[in-house]
C-alpha cells in the first residue's frame, strides 16, 4: 500500500528530527502485527538500533515518536514491550484501499514483486508435468499442470518474465517398449497367437490404439518387418497420446509456450547431446573408465561422479538432461524451474552440478518437488477407475469433478505436502466444498450489486467506520504482499488460503452491515466496498486459474 512508503518516510523524517546520532539511512522495517489490537504496523526499528547506538530501546523509540511528523494517516503511534513501536491508522488511510482497487482493477498488485526479490530481472524457464507420450496423464499430473500453470501466472503479475515449457519424453526405452506394446495388441487383434511380455505398457487404451490402427490400414502392417511396424506404431501412439495430453489441458485451461521433444535433442548431424558432451569435454569433465564416460559431477558437490554414456554406448537420462538443460540456457533463460515428483529428490545434486559446469550457480536450477495426490470417495481410498478397472486419470478427474475444483484443490497445500482429494466433497455445493465456499462469496457479491441496481463511481468511504467494513479492508490491503511472497516462494497455496479468509471476511461483514438500506451515501460506500472485493476475489481466483461465476 501506499501508506507503507509514507509510513517509512515519516519514521526516517522522525529519526532525522530526534537527538539520535545515527550514521546513515535506516531501513524502517515495517511489519504487520498478527494481532491488529497492537495496530496497523509495527517496527522493530528502535530494538535495531539499540546496539549502534548504546541505548535502550525504549528510549529510542521515545524518541521517534516525540519527534513523528503531523501528517494525515496516523491515528496514533505508541511503544508496546521492549521497544517496539505500532502505529494506528485512521479509518481513511484504512478505507483508501477501496479506491484503488476499484481504480486498478484486474492489475491490482501488477509488479509488486520489482524491486523487492534477487530474481525479478531473470528470465525465467518453467517446466512442469513434462510426461512420457506413452499413456493417458495420471491424477499426480494433474497436480503438476494446475501448480505450474498457477506459478506462472503469479510470478507473470508480480513482475516476472516466465515461459512455459513441457518437456516430452519421447525417446529411449520407454518409447520402444509402448511401440511394441501397440504391436503386440495389433497381432493379437488380428488373431495371432502372442503374448505381451512382461515389460510391456498392458493398459486398454493400448488395444484401443491397436483398434484403430486396424480401422484405418487394416492388416497391412502383418507383412512389415518387426522393427519398421514397432517404429511405426511408436509413432501413431505417440501422436495420439500428445494428441489427447495436449486436449485434457487445454480443457484445464493450461498453456505451453513450447512442447519441447526430448527426440529432437539428437537430431542433425551434430546433435544437441553431441554438443553438451562437446563441452564437457572442452571444460575437461569428462573422462573413460570401464567402457564407459563419467561427467566429473563430484568436483561441484554430488557425492560421486556420473555415467553419461554407457558401456554399450546407450545415452543416459543423465546426459539427456544435462543437453535439454544446456539448450535452455542457450536459448536465453538465465533461471530454470523445474517442477518434479519428491521421488527425485536423489537426482537434484547432479543436476546442480551440471549447472555449475555450465558456469552458472548452483541455485539458478531451482527444483519444485511435489509429493503425491492421494484419491478418496467419501473418505475411502479410490485406486481404481470405475471404468476402466485401472488407475483414475487426470481426464477422467475433472470429467467428474470439473476443472475449478480440480485445481483449487490440487493447489490447497504446499507442493511439498501430500494432497487428499475426496472426489464427493470436491462435486458438493455447498459450505464444505472450499472452491465453492469462495465462489459462492464472489456470486453473492455480483448479486448484491445487481440488487442495488450499480455501484457509483465514487463514494464517501469516511464513512466506513464499523469493525467488519475495516477488516475487509485491512485483509484487500494485504494482497500485494500475499502475491508476492506466493511468486517469491512458488506457493499459490498461499492464494489458496488468502482467498477462503477473503471469502469469510466478506461473509462476516455481509452479515453484521447492511449493504442495501436507507441511508443512500452509507450505502454507496457498502456497495464501493463489496465491489473492490468483488475485484480482489475474482483477481486471487484468476491467479490460481479458477474461475469467479457471478451467480451460483
Amino acid at each position: 500500500m501506499a501508506e507503507v512508503d509514507n509510513l517509512k518516510k515519516l519514521f526516517q523524517d522522525a529519526i532525522s528530527s530526534s537527538n539520535l546520532e545515527v550514521k546513515g539511512d535506516v531501513d524502517v522495517a515495517l511489519e504487520r502485527p498478527k494481532d491488529d489490537a497492537n495496530g496497523d504496523f509495527a517496527s522493530t526499528v528502535a530494538l535495531r538500533l539499540s546496539k549502534e547506538l548504546g541505548k535502550n530501546p525504549r528510549e529510542i523509540a521515545q524518541a521517534i515518536v516525540d519527534n513523528f511528523p503531523q501528517n494525515s494517516i496516523v491515528n496514533k503511534i505508541e511503544i508496546a514491550g521492549p521497544g517496539f513501536i505500532n502505529v494506528y491508522l485512521n479509518n481513511a488511510s484504512v478505507s483508501s484501499i477501496v479506491d484503488r482497487i476499484r481504480s486498478e482493477k484486474m492489475d491490482f498488485a501488477k509488479n509488486c514483486a520489482q524491486g523487492k526479490v534477487r530474481d525479478i530481472d531473470l528470465k525465467v524457464n518453467l517446466e512442469y508435468i513434462s510426461a512420457n507420450p506413452t499413456g493417458p496423464m495420471h491424477v499426480g499430473h494433474g497436480r503438476w499442470a494446475a501448480l505450474g500453470d498457477s506459478i506462472a501466472k503469479i510470478m507473470r503479475h508480480a513482475g516476472y518474465d516466465v515461459y512455459e515449457e513441457f518437456y516430452l519424453n519421447d525417446h529411449g526405452v520407454q518409447m520402444n517398449l509402448f511401440g511394441n506394446s501397440i504391436s503386440v495388441r495389433y497381432l493379437q487383434e488380428l488373431g495371432q497367437d502372442v503374448e505381451l511380455p512382461d515389460e510391456s505398457y498392458g493398459g486398454e487404451y493400448v488395444k484401443d490404439i491397436a483398434k484403430e490402427i486396424i480401422k484405418v490400414d487394416g492388416d497391412k502392417w502383418l507383412n512389415v518387418e518387426e522393427d519398421a511396424r514397432i517404429e511405426a506404431f511408436k509413432k501413431i501412439g505417440q501422436d495420439k497420446m500428445v494428441a489427447e495430453l495436449q486436449q485434457t489441458l487445454k480443457q484445464f485451461g493450461t498453456k505451453f509456450d513450447m512442447y519441447f521433444s526430448e527426440s529432437s535433442l539428437y537430431d542433425g548431424k551434430t546433435s544437441k547431446v553431441d554438443n553438451a558432451v562437446a563441452e564437457f569435454k572442452k571444460k575437461d569433465l569428462v573422462y573413460e573408465k570401464d567402457g564407459a564416460t563419467w561427467f566429473k559431477s563430484s568436483q561441484f558437490g554430488d557425492d560421486k561422479d556420473r555415467v553419461i554414456v554407457k558401456e554399450n554406448g546407450e545415452v543416459t537420462y543423465f546426459l539427456s538432461d544435462c543437453a535439454y538443460h544446456y539448450d535452455k540456457l542457450n536459448r536465453g533463460f538465465d533461471h530454470l524451474i523445474d517442477i518434479w515428483g519428491a521421488d527425485h529428490h536423489g537426482y537434484i545434486p547432479r543436476m546442480k552440478s551440471m549447472m555449475q559446469a555450465w558456469g552458472k550457480s548452483a541455485d539458478s536450477l531451482e527444483i519444485v518437488l511435489g509429493q503425491l495426490v492421494n484419491l478418496f470417495r467419501d473418505g475411502a481410498p479410490v485406486r481404481m477407475s470405475k471404468r476402466t478397472g485401472e488407475m483414475v486419470t487426470f481426464q477422467e478427474l475433472i470429467d467428474e469433478v470439473g476443472v475449478d475444483a480440480t485445481r483449487y484443490l490440487m493447489l490447497s497445500r504446499n507442493s511439498d505436502q501430500p494432497i487428499d482429494f475426496d472426489i464427493e466433497v470436491a462435486k458438493k455445493q455447498d459450505s464444505t466444498n472450499p472452491v465453492y465456499y469462495v465462489q459462492y462469496a464472489h456470486a453473492r457479491i455480483c448479486s448484491i450489486i445487481k440488487k442495488a441496481g450499480d455501484v457509483p463511481a465514487s463514494a464517501d468511504l469516511s464513512l466506513l467506520t464499523d469493525k467488519f467494513e475495516l477488516d475487509l479492508c485491512r485483509l484487500m490491503d494485504t494482497f500485494p504482499e500475499v502475491v508476492c511472497k506466493a511468486a517469491k516462494n512458488r506457493a499459490p497455496h498461499n492464494l489458496v488460503h488468502y482467498s477462503q479468509e477473503l471469502a469469510s471476511t466478506f461473509h462476516q461483514f455481509y452479515t453484521n452491515c447492511r449493504v442495501v438500506n436507507d441511508n443512500a451515501d452509507l450505502q454507496n460506500a457498502r456497495l464501493a466496498l463489496c465491489d473492490a472485493a468483488r475485484i480482489c476475489l475474482e483477481l486471487t481466483l484468476s491467479l490460481l486459474g479458477v474461475s469467479a461465476p457471478e451467480s451460483m
